[in-house]
């Protein structure tokens, strides 16, 4: 797994990941904000399994690393 979340990216993730689990406390939520595992663990591991499907790379020193451009 190479990354491809960059800084604000990465950043956005896991607070947009703790805010939905928090999220989990509010009776009228309940466990759909457990859905904040998804962007605190990609923001964690900095890698979005959907990016490589659909070509995109937030990830500047890593697309630099591979001679490409970040989007």
């Amino acid at each position: 797994m190479k990354a491809n979340v960059g800084g604000i990216d990465r950043t956005l993730r896991i607070i947009l990941g703790i805010a939905l689990l928090a999220l989990c406390f509010v009776p009228a939520v309940g466990w759909w904000g457990l859905i904040g595992i998804v962007p605190l663990a990609t923001g964690l591991m900095r890698f979005c399994p959907l990016y490589p499907m659909l070509g995109i790379s937030t990830c500047k020193a890593c697309s630099a690393a591979q001679g490409g451009q970040a989007s």
